[in-house]
C-alpha cells in the first residue's frame, strides 16, 4: 500500500469503546514523536471495526477505514474531546454472522466468527509494524490477543470508569469526575429550591470510582457502587437524615450504573449485548428514585419527599479534556512511542503513584480493578471513608487492583 523503504517503520493507532476527552491528545503524543523519529503513522477508523473492514486490494478505497496521520491533522484535533478516529465496540474474535464484512462472508458462516486471521493479514497489507490500541479492558483484551499471536503491541488505557487494572489513571477519568462534580453542584439549585432528594446515575459497570471520588470531594451525601449491594430501606433512612441536617433541606445520592439492590441483579436498558457480551446498563437511578419517594414517608413524619432523578451519562464525557486529561495522555503517547523505539512490545503504559511507567499488557486479561470496599467504603453509611489520605496517590482508592 505504501512505500515504506524511506521510513523506519509504520505504526498503527486506534481508539475503541466509549469516547472520552483525552483521546486526541494521546494520538497527537504518539504521532508527533513518531513522525519526527522517522516513522509513518496510520490511524485506523472505528477501532477494531476499521481493521476488519479493510479490503486487501491495491486499487480499493480504504479511506473509510484508515488514513495517514500528519502533524497538521493531530495538532488541530488534540484540543478537542472525543476521538477524531471514531470508535466502535467491535471484537474481531467474536464477529456476528450478519456483521462479517462482505469480502469475508463466503469464508465465515458461523453465528459467531473469529476474524483474527484476517486482522493479521490486513495489518501486513497496510505495512503496519506495531499497533497502539487505546481503550478499556475490552479493546485492550484484543490487543492482548494480537500480542499472543506474535504481533507487536503497545497499549494505552482509556476508560471513564478507571477500571483498567495495573494503572492508577485511565484517559478520560479526570474529566469525568471533574464534570460530575460540576454538574452535581449545578443540580443543587433546583434540588434545594424544591427541598427534594437528588438521585444521580453515573458511569461504572463493575467499579465505583466515578461515584466514589466525586462523593469524596463533597459532590454528594452518599454513593452506591457495584462492589457492594445496598439496602433500599437504609439508603432512604440515611438520605432523610441528610436532608434534615441540611439548612437547605435537600440531600443527594450518586449511583454507579452497575450498582445493585440487595437480592437483585444489575438493571439493563434491554437484552441486546455488544460484541464483548455486555448489555447496556441504565435504569438503577430510576428504580432508586421511585423507591425513595415511596419509602420516604416512613422516616419523614408520614410525608413523601419529592425526587429529582438525573442520569448524567454522556454529559460527563462530552466536550474538551481537563488539564490532567490533556497532559497525561500526551505523556502516555510519548511513552508508547519510546517503547516501540526500544523494541519493547506487549506492554501497557501506566501511571502509578504519580510516576509514569509500563507493565505487561496481559494484566488486562489476568485480573480486574475495583474499589477495595474494606479499605475505602463505609458499608454502614454508604459513603467513602474519610481517613485514608496520607501517603495515598492522587486518586486515592483508584490505585487498588483486586482479583
Amino acid at each position: 500500500m505504501a512505500n515504506i523503504n524511506k521510513i523506519k517503520g509504520v505504526i498503527g493507532i486506534l481508539t475503541g469503546g466509549g469516547d472520552v476527552p483525552g483521546l486526541n491528545p494521546a494520538i497527537r503524543g504518539v504521532t508527533i514523536r513518531a513522525i519526527r523519529e522517522g516513522y509513518k503513522v496510520i490511524g485506523i477508523r472505528r477501532g477494531w471495526g476499521g481493521m476488519i473492514d479493510i479490503v486487501r486490494d491495491e486499487n480499493a478505497d480504504n479511506s473509510a477505514n484508515c488514513f495517514e496521520l500528519t502533524e497538521e491533522i493531530v495538532n488541530r484535533a488534540a484540543r478537542t474531546g472525543g476521538t477524531f478516529l471514531h470508535t466502535s465496540r467491535t471484537n474481531p474474535s467474536k464477529v456476528a454472522k450478519d456483521e462479517v464484512p462482505e469480502q469475508y462472508k463466503d469464508k465465515y458462516t458461523d453465528e459467531i466468527n473469529d476474524l483474527t486471521e484476517e486482522v493479521l493479514k490486513n495489518l501486513d497489507f497496510l505495512g503496519i509494524d506495531a499497533m497502539i490500541p487505546i481503550g478499556g479492558d475490552d479493546t485492550l483484551s484484543y490487543g492482548v490477543r494480537l500480542h499472543e499471536e506474535g504481533f507487536k503491541v503497545v497499549a494505552i488505557p482509556k476508560t471513564m470508569d478507571n477500571d483498567v487494572p495495573g494503572t492508577d489513571y485511565c484517559i478520560g477519568f479526570s474529566t469525568c469526575i471533574s464534570r460530575t462534580i460540576e454538574l452535581a453542584n449545578d443540580l443543587r439549585t433546583p434540588t434545594g429550591s424544591h427541598e427534594r432528594f437528588l438521585v444521580m446515575e453515573v458511569f461504572g459497570r463493575y467499579a465505583g470510582f466515578t461515584a466514589m471520588l466525586p462523593t469524596l470531594a463533597g459532590a454528594s451525601h452518599r454513593c452506591l457502587i457495584p462492589e457492594y449491594k445496598f439496602d433500599l430501606e437504609r439508603i432512604t433512612e440515611l438520605l432523610v437524615e441528610d436532608r434534615k441536617h441540611n439548612p437547605s433541606n435537600y440531600s443527594m445520592v450518586m449511583i454507579s450504573e452497575g450498582a445493585m439492590i440487595e437480592g437483585r441483579d444489575m438493571v439493563f436498558e434491554g437484552d441486546e449485548a455488544d460484541a464483548f457480551g455486555h448489555k447496556k446498563l441504565g435504569g438503577i437511578g430510576d428504580v432508586v428514585a421511585s423507591e425513595l419517594k415511596k419509602r420516604s414517608p416512613k422516616y419523614n413524619h408520614g410525608r413523601s419527599i419529592g425526587v429529582i432523578n438525573q442520569k448524567l451519562g454522556y454529559t460527563v464525557r462530552g466536550g474538551n479534556p481537563d488539564a490532567i486529561d490533556s497532559i497525561a495522555p500526551m505523556a502516555f503517547g510519548n511513552i508508547a512511542l519510546d517503547l516501540i523505539l526500544r523494541k519493547e512490545f506487549g506492554r501497557l503504559v501506566v501511571l502509578n503513584e504519580g510516576k509514569y511507567g509500563d507493565i505487561p499488557v496481559d494484566i488486562v486479561t489476568s485480573t480486574s480493578k475495583v474499589v477495595d470496599v474494606d479499605k475505602y467504603y463505609n458499608t454502614e453509611r454508604y459513603r467513602p471513608y474519610y481517613n485514608i489520605f496520607e501517603n495515598q496517590p492522587l486518586f486515592i482508592m483508584a490505585s487498588q487492583v483486586a482479583k
